[in-house]
Formats: C-alpha cells, structure tokens, sequence
C-alpha cells in the first residue's frame, strides 16, 4: 500500500504525495471486484477505498476532485457495462449510441464520487491544514459518502444502482443494521471502517504523540459503533431467525421461463409462451399443492384485457386450485374533455383466482429512463429504434398490497426494487410479503442479474418481509426476512422453484422512517460546508 505514495520536496519539508492515477484506478479495481457478479470478493470491501481516501488526505481539494472523478468513470464502467448490451443487442441502437451513453452514465455517476473527494479534502485534508489528524476522515467520510448517495437516488429520477453497502447482500449476519438505517447505514458502517485503516496506515508513517492523543480520543466512540453495529446484527439475525421458524408459513413457487427476449412479442409464439409457464407451473404442482404461484413480468407478451389466451390460464388456475400472480402489458381507457379516449398503457401485474375471476392488478409507479418511457423524446429523433423497442408506458399511482387470504402481496416491478422506499411504503400499507417481478433478460449474461438479485435482497431485510423474485432468465428465488437466500435459480435456464415462505408481521424502524438515515447525512453536508467557511473566516 505504501508503493502508491511517491516523495515530492516542497521549499518548507518533503511530503508524501498520492499518485492520483494509481490511487483511483487502484480504488475502483478493488471495489469493482467486491461487488455482486462473477467475481464477488466482499471483503474487499473493507478496504477497497483505502487508495482514495488517502489521495483526498494529502492533496488539495482539486487534485482530489480529479482523483475522484477517474475513481468513479473506471468503477461505473466496470459495473454497468451491461448498458451496451440492453442499448445495443436488445434495444437497436448502434454502438455510436450505445458507447457513448455508456459513457455519459458513468460519468454522470462519477460527478458525485468527485464531489465527496473534492469536499472531504476541503473539510478534513491535511493539504488544507497542516498537521491536521487523519481521524477526521473516520467521521466526515461516510456521512458525506452516504449523503451523496442518498442525493443520487432522488436526483432526475434517481439511479441507486449498486451502493456500496448491497455488495454485502449474502452475508445476512453483517447487514441486520439495514432494519435501522437501510442499505445507506451498511454503506456507512463500510466506509468508517475504510477510514480507520487510513489512519492506522498514516499513524504508522507519522508518529505525533499529540495527533495520536488526539486520535485515540476520537476513534473511541467510532470503535464502540462498530462494536455495537456488529453486535446488533448478530443479535438480531438470532431473534428474527427465531421468530421465522415459529411463523406461518405459505407454499410458494416461481416460475422461471426463459423466453428469448427476441422472440418473447412476436405474436406467433406467444402461444408457446403460455404453454411453456403452464408447463413449468404444473411441475411445480406435481411436486405438492401450492398456495399462489408467480409468474415474471411481462410473462403474457400479450393484454389480458382483449386476448383469447388468457382463458387458458382461466383453466388452469381452476382446475389446479390456485392462484396465480403474472406480470403483463395492461392499458386504460378513459375519455378527456374534448370528448376524445386517451389509452395509457402500463406495466403492469394481475393476480388470478381459483374461481377465474381477477383478485387484484398493480402497475408499475417507477418507470425505467429510456427503458420503458424516453424523456424530452421529441428532441432526441436518433433514440427512436429504442422507443419501437420499447414502447411508452405509464406510472401507476396504487402501492396498496393484494390480498390473498392470509398473504399480502407488496408488488416490485423490475427496477422499483432498488429503491427502498417504494418497498417499505407498500409494507407500511400493510404488505406482509414482497413480490418482485423482472425481466433480466435485458441485461444478457452479465453481472447484472447478480447485482439486481443483491438490492433486492435488502429490501427483505429493511422491512422484515420475505422476498420472492420472479424473473423470466433468472435470477429468481426467495428471500426470508431475515435476509437468507433460501433457494435460487441459475440464469438463461427454464425452472420450477418451491418454497415455504414466511409470513412476518414485525415492524421495524426503516419501515416507518424510510431512507431518512440517508437524508439526515445528505442535510449534514450543507451544515459541514457551512461550519468551514465560518472557520475559515475567524
């Protein structure tokens, strides 16, 4: 780690300085790896920032700034690197179009890693005060981390993709913290940790009694919150296990069934589209009765609404006894003042009954950017072949759950699980089970599925609600409240999953507060900016 540090003489003393290029790339190597994907080395993690977090120690705010900005175009780019194949393989656009955007999303997303190295060197580098101890970085650094975070999830509609804290997704005893604070409080419990080693490693080169006094002092209560943060998730992890072995239970099965993205709306298969799920689903009823049986979004590539198909399905659940819950195109009409009908369409979900009668629908509130709608499309002609590709929905505006006898169904629609607060709204409104619908086929085989199956593991913690994911090319599986992943499938691969899933009533305080952990570090950093102008000014 001290091979990143190069010597350079001023006229008063020579100090070390981080080479900005290898620290950043170093940085974004390494958090790049620990996340969710084919690799998934989560404990990097613990000290993946290290290389950054000491450029923004030793150089001034600018320096850090830049650093800042290549960490994050290197990272993003590693991360989101399925953006070429949704845009270019499945969404008709050239590679003209698809690298560039690319591009422009990683840097958008870079502009806030930039942000936080440029502030945490102007409030607590050493190249703004001298002498100044690296025990500052332990407190500033992962509230203005987890502040900006929560400013990227709400910002032009939001894009929280992959946060830090979700590359600790299958290790349910570190991140029971999450029914605090969310997935926000395990991205802060990470970066704090990030910090302590900085300042171990900048203690071992400088050996100031008084800085080390001084330190000692301030690293208490941050070594007493990790204490206790670990200890609460070991607690909790028992008492939640506890509470899902005596709860009542529901038999559950997701359908997996791989429909090639680039047939699934051709209207000559959407007939063999149907008889591959009633296929897959009567092999899950062969293995025992079950309760409700859930099929993927968009898994009718036709309206239920108007097409002769649906009375197959009609069949099907009455003659198995059951209920089925399927994501599929729906649309409304409804007549406006000049006397003209106005059809919206939508992504949307339809829950099926014994008897054959609809029990329930939900559209989707939280619509893809350029995936399901194309904002200002009229001054972008060149993303047309991508609006053909993808149509134009509508936002629903219902998160009330569906009942189901003793389930209610709290409904994620694709891209609604990675924000937390659509989850735990639906949950306050009395949802004692979260259903996430998805079509990961999109991404191809790339990390994404992996990194999406991640995020929605959070939510079941966040909430204390088991999770079923159903996806047409996986992954699809269960999720019990305590955040274990109880069974899954692989990606591109027909399946028939069951399980017995837990239904939980237990209320928690991210559930009534939402991302308000987030918003609170978000606030501190005006107030941090604030309060070093006032000093700067004495």
């Amino acid at each position: 780690m001290f091979g990143l540090f190069e010597t350079k003489t001023s006229s008063r003393k020579a100090e070390l300085q981080p080479n900005l290029l290898l620290a950043a790339v170093l940085s974004a190597g390494l958090s790049a790896l620990a996340m969710p994907g084919k690799i998934g080395w989560w404990p990097l993690l613990f000290f993946a920032l290290v290389p950054l977090l000491r450029l923004c120690l030793n150089t001034r705010p600018l320096r850090s700034a830049a650093g800042g900005f290549l960490f994050g175009v290197t990272y993003h780019l590693a991360l989101l690197y399925w953006i070429l194949i949704v845009l270019g393989q499945y969404g008709g656009l050239s590679l003209w179009v698809s690298v560039p955007a690319l591009v422009l999303l990683a840097s958008y997303m870079a502009v806030y890693s930039a942000i936080f190295c440029g502030l945490l060197s102007m409030l607590a580098g050493r190249a703004q005060v001298q002498g100044r101890s690296a025990v500052v970085f332990v407190w500033i650094a992962p509230l203005l981390w987890v502040g900006l975070d929560y400013l990227r999830s709400v910002l032009f509609t939001g894009f929280p993709w992959m946060d830090l804290g979700y590359g600790l997704f299958d290790q349910p005893w570190l991140i029971q913290v999450a029914d605090l604070g969310g997935h926000h409080l395990v991205t802060f419990f990470l970066v704090l940790v990030n910090g302590l080693v900085v300042t171990v490693l900048d203690w071992q080169r400088d050996r100031r009694q008084h800085c080390q006094g001084t330190g000692r002092r301030l690293l208490l209560p941050a070594g007493v919150l990790l204490i206790a943060a670990l200890g609460y998730s070991l607690v909790r992890y028992q008492t939640v296990a506890a509470t899902i072995s005596h709860s009542l239970q529901a038999r559950v099965a997701v359908v997996q069934g791989n429909i090639d993205q680039a047939v699934k709306w051709s209207p000559s298969v959407k007939a063999e589209t149907v008889g591959t799920y009633l296929r897959l689903s009567q092999q899950a009823l062969d293995k025992g009765a079950v309760q409700l049986i859930i099929w993927p979004e968009t898994a009718l590539p036709f309206y239920p609404q108007r097409d002769e198909l649906i009375s197959k399905i009609i069949e099907f659940t009455t003659a198995a006894d059951t209920w089925l819950f399927t994501g599929a195109p729906m649309y409304s009409v409804s007549a406006e003042k000049d006397g003209k009908e106005m059809i919206r369409y939508y992504n949307g979900s339809i829950l099926i009954g014994p008897e054959g009668k609809v029990g329930g629908e939900y559209h989707k509130q939280h619509l893809v950017p350029f995936g399901e709608y194309v904002p200002l499309r009229q001054y972008l002609p060149f993303l047309e072949p991508l609006v053909v590709s993808i149509g134009d929905f509508s936002a629903g505006t219902v998160s009330r759950p569906l009942p189901l006898g003793p389930m209610w169904l709290g409904v994620l629609i694709c891209y609604e699980s990675i924000f937390p607060d659509i989850a735990a709204k639906t949950v306050r409104e009395g949802a004692n089970m979260l259903v996430n619908l998805t079509n990961d086929a999109w991404y191809g085989r790339s990390s994404a599925p992996y990194q999406s199956m991640a995020m929605a593991v959070f939510r079941a913690v966040e909430n204390r609600r088991s999770l079923i994911r159903a996806a047409n090319t996986g992954i699809s599986g269960f999720v019990d409240p305590a955040g274990r992943i109880m069974a899954q499938t692989g990606i591109f691969a027909e399946a028939a999953e069951t399980a017995d899933v837990p239904l939980v009533n237990l209320q928690t305080v991210f559930t009534r507060g939402g991302s308000f952990f987030g918003l609170i570090c978000a606030l501190l950093v005006p107030f941090f900016l604030f309060l070093n102008r006032f000093r700067a000014r004495r």
